[in-house]
């Protein structure tokens, strides 16, 4: 049986659909299956409920306390950022009406907490590509580097009967020790060989992806700078998605579009990446293109 979680102002297909993460499939029962901390999640709203399925987990949702522990860091609450509250964080958004329009078509859409290896990874991979060329290119490097992980049997589904693994991404390990041609092999072209060299530096600690939460922002901005490969774009995504940092303000193709529509110097505020991700995802939407992610 799969636990229940009470969720308020959640919008979980707007949270995983939205483009800050690449892994998650949406089935046609309405159930979405991803890869969180290793294990093979499935997630499905109803309402003002979350069910949520994983290996091992069988018991319902304990009360989230005020320090993320090790274990919490690994439920939905954590990673989908349900313990925090998003009518505060809407509040300090510009009294904008394109910004307005697209909270309230999307509203209860959050910002994950993801883990920074696989997020900077997945974005470094995502330079000039299709949302459907990443997921590809994603899951092709986790099918070679990644551990296969088997998810719980699915509702209807007889004992015995195959399934199919998933897989977790690859460490920063498998990435370094991995050939240019290996990982050109997963359709990277010529990213391959800043993905492969961010991992290598990372591996022989140059730079600490773990300490980039407690840095000041435009700190930790300027140290995943120095990576080839990663320019302002990349850097804030990992930032926002996986580091906690708020403010960060990831601006592509579709973001420019999105602030031709507002006034110049616009101040978006304290939580100015979870505006960009509602504007991100609401001019996307307006505007379906093969543009790139």
């Amino acid at each position: 049986m799969p636990a229940t979680i009470p969720v308020k102002d959640f919008n979980l297909a707007a949270t995983l659909e939205c483009g800050q993460a690449f892994r998650w499939s949406r089935g046609a029962d309405g159930w979405y299956t991803g890869v969180v901390g290793g294990e093979v999640w499935r997630l499905r709203q109803t309402g003002n409920s979350l069910e949520w399925e994983t290996e091992g987990h069988a018991s319902a949702w304990p009360p989230a306390g005020t320090t993320a522990t090790v274990a919490q860091k690994r439920d939905p609450p954590y990673y989908l950022s349900l313990d925090r509250d998003l009518s505060d964080i809407v509040a300090t958004f510009p009294d904008d009406p394109h910004l307005r329009a697209a909270v309230q078509k999307y509203w209860g859409l959050r910002v994950l907490r993801q883990e920074p290896w696989e997020t900077l990874a997945t974005f470094i991979a995502s330079s000039t590509k299709q949302i459907v060329q990443i997921r590809q290119i994603v899951e092709l490097l986790s099918q070679r580097f990644g551990r296969a992980r088997w998810p719980q049997r699915a509702a209807g589904q007889r004992r015995g009967e195959a399934t199919a693994p998933y897989h977790c991404f690859p460490t920063v390990e498998a990435i370094a020790r991995a050939s240019l041609p290996e990982l050109q092999a997963c359709k990277l072209g010529f990213r391959a060989k800043y993905l492969h060299a961010a991992a290598r530096r990372i591996d022989r600690g140059e730079i600490r992806l773990e300490a980039l939460p407690a840095m000041e922002y435009g700190r930790a901005l300027e140290e995943l700078l120095k990576l080839d490969g990663v320019g302002e774009k990349i850097a804030n995504c990992t930032l926002l998605f996986s580091c906690g940092h708020d403010e960060a303000f990831p601006v592509d193709v579709w973001m420019k579009r999105a602030l031709q529509r507002l006034p110049a110097g616009t101040d978006f505020g304290p939580y100015a990446g979870w505006a960009q991700q509602y504007l991100f995802y609401h001019e996307r939407n307006l505007r379906p293109s093969p543009l790139t992610a």
